[in-house]
């Protein structure tokens, strides 16, 4: 099973790495104008929740108190204007910054996924499809919460806790420093657990990955586990990694968990407290009933954002770690990256000559030694040997899916690893080992390469294969969808005409169609 995570990656410490910064950086410019618009939004919004607080100390004591009913329905028209306006900017934040999010993960999906089609193919063979889907759609997901709500929130909660700390001290600082001591304690206890839950969430994302591209191996290969009867097996492998997925989530559940509870904790202190020391303060003389009042609806306002700034924590530093994860994929070179110091090809004839070419999937396993041949453009060169013996590996160098470690395979003359890949595949005409269907119609398959490709010309290839005559048999003829890997079809709908690859130790031979 491949290991995504490059050592380098796994000796780094802190929250997040450098890469992963960069990228939050660069996030956070490219939608720099929804959320400025966002944190406006949530300043008016978090201005707003401070006016019921503000008038409960003045009802009480000064309204109430006093036996001043008149001033009742201002003061109730005040706090429903501003839970209006509170209300209403809250949800236009949502609508502002939600859908900045939701572009951001749309546009890193497609980033990853434009990057990772322009990976080579070394880099395929050694990398398990579940892990780039998880690349690709799982871990893009998590930059919601920088984009999104989640940042705005995380802003919106320090000016809150700041803006009524202030307040706290006007009421009562002596009240407020024990307070504070115990807020910044319990922020301490949250800046361990962020960094013991990073590496967790980081895991888990691997595992995911891992498990899902098994899963996709299982159901891919589904004819072959039912042909053998290992049923059991794959699902003993899949429980497995089920299981380790538990493990897992059980230990960040765990970890979020006891935030959750030193959060609970810190608010009970924080109670007691305003239950010993505010009740003796009014017993005293020194604090009236709306004071207090005020002191604790104020507290709520403060610890609230506080714990959940504890939450939003949790989910951006999850959202880092997939942030890493993507930077690796990102930071792999692609063969586009190579093709920018390469010569540009116009039209060739096709003349292949191997020179001296030795190749090895494995170190010191070699599977070609030295070969060397020639195939002149216009003529047939048909490879024979038994399986394993490379004949595969020796095409798969002249269509540059690999690069020899000795020797150089030539096209016209020119050296292959000199021209640029893009134009010279476009000018290769290729029938693979192994077949591939695309779920979708025949015609859409056929077209593949040309999707702009008429009607009329489908059939004329078709016709030039030999596969008109038993497409036409279809009921719906070249509209018949295929299904995933042409599950679909019969084996009479294999491609006909032209020869076929064979590793049997036999010649190629032309299709009888």
């Amino acid at each position: 099973m491949a290991n995504d995570t490059p050592e380098h990656t796994k000796k780094k410490k802190g929250f997040a790495s450098p890469g992963a910064w960069a990228e939050a950086r660069a996030l956070v410019r490219a939608h720099r104008n929804r959320l400025i618009l966002g944190m406006g939004l949530m300043l008016v919004s978090r201005a707003a929740g401070f006016v019921l607080p503000s008038m409960l100390g003045y009802v009480v004591d000064d309204v109430i108190g006093t036996g001043r009913s008149d001033l009742l329905v201002w003061l109730a028209l005040g706090a429903a204007v501003a839970t209006l306006v509170q209300a209403s900017s809250g949800f236009a934040l949502s609508q502002v910054l939600g859908v900045a999010a939701q572009r951001a993960i749309t546009e890193m999906r497609k980033r990853v996924q434009r990057h990772v089609t322009r990976l080579p193919v070394s880099y395929f063979d050694s990398t398990k499809s579940g892990v780039l889907i998880s690349r690709v759609m799982t871990d893009a997901e998590g930059i919601r919460n920088l984009v999104g709500t989640g940042l705005a929130q995380l802003v919106g909660g320090f000016v809150t806790a700041t803006v009524g700390m202030a307040v706290l001290f006007y009421l009562n600082w002596q009240l407020t420093v024990v307070t504070l001591i115990i807020l910044v304690l319990f922020g301490l206890v949250m800046t361990t657990m962020f960094k013991r839950l990073r590496p967790l969430f980081r895991e888990r994302g691997k595992i995911n990955a891992e498990v899902t591209g098994r899963l996709g191996e299982t159901l891919g290969g589904v004819r072959i586990i039912k042909a053998y009867s290992v049923e059991k097996r794959e699902q003993l492998v899949f429980a497995k990694g089920a299981h380790r997925l538990l493990r897992n989530v059980a230990q960040t559940v765990t970890g979020v968990s006891a935030s959750t509870s030193a959060a609970s904790l810190a608010i009970g202190m924080i109670g007691a407290l305003m239950i010993l020391m505010g009740g003796r303060g009014i017993i005293a003389g020194d604090w009236t009933v709306g004071a207090m009042l005020q002191y604790m609806v104020f507290t709520g306002v403060v610890v609230a954002p506080v714990i959940s700034i504890a939450s939003i924590g949790t989910q951006i530093t999850e959202a880092f770690a997939g942030l890493d994860r993507i930077r690796e994929i990102l930071g792999t070179p692609t063969e586009l990256d190579e093709d920018e110091t390469r010569a540009p090809i116009e039209e060739l004839r096709g003349d292949i000559e191997l020179d001296q070419v030795t190749f090895a999937y494995n170190e010191g396993e070699p599977v070609l030694r030295g070969v060397s041949l020639s195939a002149p453009a216009g003529t047939t060169t048909a490879l024979v040997g038994s399986s394993g013996s490379g004949k595969s590996t020796l095409v798969s160098l002249v269509m540059a899916f690999n690069r020899p470690q000795e020797g150089r395979v030539l096209v016209d003359g020119h050296d292959l690893s000199t021209l640029k890949l893009a134009d010279f595949r476009r000018q290769l005409g290729v029938v693979l080992q192994e077949n591939f269907l695309f779920d979708g119609s025949v015609a859409s398959n056929i077209s593949f390469a040309r999707r702009h490709a008429t009607r009329a010309e489908i059939e004329e290839v078709s016709r030039i294969a030999h596969a008109d005559e038993f497409i036409r048999a279809f009921p719906e003829g070249y509209d018949t969808i295929v299904g995933e890997r042409g599950v679909k079809l019969s084996g009479r709908a294999a491609p006909a005409g032209g020869y076929r690859a064979c590793d049997s130790g036999q010649p190629p031979r032309a299709d009888p169609r």
